[in-house]
C-alpha cells in the first residue's frame, strides 16, 4: 500500500500548506497554490506544447510561441499544468509535515479561477496504531491440539482460518475510511473483470445473485476491512517478533517463477514480494505458537 509518487521537479514553490489529522490516521492537506507559481509552470507547458502545433507559413514548432499558443486547448493546457503543479505541491506539504503516507491521496480541486491562487485538498493517510492484544493466548488455543500426540494417529495441524480469526479477533485498530473505499473499489473492480469474462453485465450479475448494488458494496466494504485489519495486525506482530525478510529468500523466490513474464514482474515489484513473503513468515510464526 506504500505508494511511490513521481513527479517532475519544476523548481521550488512556494505553496501554502495546512494539515488536518484525525485520530485514525487520515490526513487532510489544504494547500494553496500562489498565482506566480501557477504562471511560471503555464509558460512552461505552453513552451513545450508549442513545439509540436503546426501553424501555416511556419515549419512544425517553428512558428512564434504567441502564435502557437493560440491554437492550444486552454482546458489541455490546464490540465497539463496541474498534473505538474500539483504532485510536487502536495509531495512538499508531506515532507514539509514529516507525514508518511501509505496509500497515494485523494485530490480536488476546490478553485483553479484565473489571475487567483489555486486551492486545491489532498487526503491520504498514515499507518494506524495497531494493538495486537494477546494474540499468542490466542493462537496457541488453536494450536495446542496440534502438539498433543496420540499413539497411532497423525498430528492435528492447525487450520489456518481458525488461527487468523483468533489474531484478528483480539486486536484493535481503526482503519482509515479511505483505505477501506480505496480496496472495496479494488476489489469491485476486479469482481467486473470477472463478470466480464463470463459474458455477464453487472446487472445481470446482481440478478442471479439476488443482491442489490448497495449490497455487493456492502459486503466488500466489509471484506475490504477484514483484509487491512489482518494486514495490520501481521505487520505489527512481524515487527514486535522481528521477523524479517533476507535478500536470498527474494531471490529464491524470483527463481521460482513459473514463466519469463512472472518472473520480470517479481523483479519489478521486490517490495511488494518482500512484503508477502514477511507475511507468510509471520503466519507460519503463529502457526507455530
Amino acid at each position: 500500500m506504500l505508494p511511490c509518487l513521481e513527479f517532475d521537479r519544476i523548481g521550488a514553490h512556494m505553496a501554502k500548506a495546512t494539515i488536518e489529522k484525525q485520530p485514525n490516521g487520515t490526513i487532510k492537506f489544504t494547500i494553496a497554490l500562489p498565482f506566480a507559481e501557477e504562471s511560471k509552470v503555464r509558460d512552461q507547458v505552453l513552451a513545450e506544447h508549442a513545439k509540436e502545433v503546426n501553424v501555416p507559413g511556419f515549419r512544425k514548432g517553428k512558428a512564434p510561441e504567441q502564435m502557437a499558443a493560440q491554437r492550444l486547448n486552454p482546458e489541455h493546457i490546464r490540465e497539463d499544468v496541474l498534473k505538474k503543479i500539483l504532485p510536487q505541491a502536495y509531495m512538499e506539504a508531506v515532507q514539509e509535515n514529516k507525514v508518511r503516507p501509505i496509500m497515494n491521496p485523494k485530490i480536488n480541486v476546490e478553485k483553479i479561477d484565473e489571475g487567483e491562487d489555486w486551492i486545491f485538498t489532498a487526503e491520504t493517510c498514515e499507518m494506524p496504531e495497531v494493538d495486537p492484544g494477546k494474540y499468542k493466548e490466542h493462537v496457541q488455543k488453536v494450536t495446542a491440539k496440534s502438539k498433543i500426540a496420540v499413539p497411532g494417529k497423525e498430528q492435528e495441524k492447525p487450520n489456518l482460518d481458525q488461527v487468523v480469526k483468533a489474531v484478528t479477533e483480539g486486536a484493535k485498530v481503526e482503519i482509515p475510511q479511505l483505505l477501506i473505499d480505496q480496496e472495496t473499489d479494488r476489489l469491485l473492480a476486479q469482481l467486473l473483470d470477472d463478470v466480464k469474462r463470463l459474458g455477464l453485465n453487472l446487472e445481470q450479475y446482481l440478478g442471479s445473485t439476488k443482491r442489490t448494488s448497495e449490497d455487493l458494496r456492502q459486503e466488500y466494504a466489509t471484506r475490504a476491512t477484514e483484509d487491512i485489519k489482518l494486514e495490520f495486525v501481521l505487520q505489527k506482530i512481524a515487527e514486535d517478533a522481528k521477523i524479517v525478510v533476507e535478500e536470498i529468500e527474494i531471490e529464491e523466490a524470483i527463481q521460482k517463477a513459473k514463466s519469463p513474464a512472472e518472473k520480470q514482474n517479481l523483479e519489478a515489484n521486490r517490495y511488494v514480494l518482500a512484503g508477502i513473503l514477511r507475511q507468510q513468515k509471520t503466519l507460519a510464526f503463529l502457526k507455530n505458537l
